[in-house]
């Protein structure tokens, strides 16, 4: 299958290098001299990597047959796409593929389902599991340990606890609505009790201990190669 690895940035100098934006954790792997990648647009590759260095925090690479700047600039924006086996894993066994993180039912400690990862969204803070509720409603999902406690790829599910709010705001809303309009103190009172936290707040404290969940992927899935609309 084929994962995007880098987005191809501004020239660098006059020889024909460029910066690119790194997509993948495994870069050493994915981005080494010799590397044969596939673009998109297809017109400009395939593209074979003949150097890379880091210059001031961002990887600069050269391209073979690429010589100036002009030719370089013409690389701006095309996406560089690695072939890579659907069964290889990362080396680290707590990092994730975003492939094998799509579609993975999301439940609760208990059991209850959430719904299905149908995006994985790679932010500079963090990555965040799209999840498609039953209702056709869409919620998303920090990949923390904190709150995404186990990935069970054999089982295809993501086990999560999450904070109050976090997948029933709307509740939560209301039960605050009711809690400042009730007239009865005791009833304001439990009102705000419903609202301050529910079951999904104490299964996250009676449920797996954070510590046994994955590293959450960094800018990837910790260790996702970000398909970017995969990256991933």
């Amino acid at each position: 299958m084929q994962l995007v690895v880098a987005r191809i940035g501004r020239a660098h100098g006059i020889r024909g290098e460029v910066t690119v934006e790194v997509r993948t954790d495994e870069p050493e792997l994915r981005l080494g001299p010799g590397a044969v990648l596939a673009t998109d647009p297809a017109s400009a590759g395939p593209l074979t990597i003949e150097t890379g260095r880091v210059h001031s925090g961002r990887l600069l690479l050269r391209f073979e047959g690429v010589r100036t700047r002009s030719g370089a600039e013409s690389l701006r924006n095309v996406l560089l796409i690695a072939e890579v086996d659907p069964e290889e894993l990362p080396e680290d066994p707590e990092e994730f593929y975003d492939h094998q993180l799509m579609d993975l039912d999301v439940v609760l400690a208990d059991g209850t389902e959430v719904g299905r990862i149908t995006e994985i969204s790679h932010l500079p803070s963090q990555d965040l599991f799209i999840v498609e509720r039953p209702d056709g409603s869409e919620v998303m999902i920090p990949f923390v340990e904190e709150i995404v406690t186990e990935i069970d790829l054999a089982e295809q599910r993501a086990v999560i606890t999450p904070p109050p709010g976090l997948i029933d705001d709307r509740a939560e809303v209301a039960s605050a609505r009711e809690a400042a309009a009730g007239t009865d103190p005791a009833a304001a009172g439990e009102a705000g009790a419903g609202a301050g936290g529910g079951p999904d707040h104490a299964s996250a404290a009676d449920g797996p201990a954070a510590g046994e969940g994955p590293e959450p992927t960094g800018g990837a899935a910790g260790g996702t190669d970000r398909e970017d609309g995969a990256t991933r």
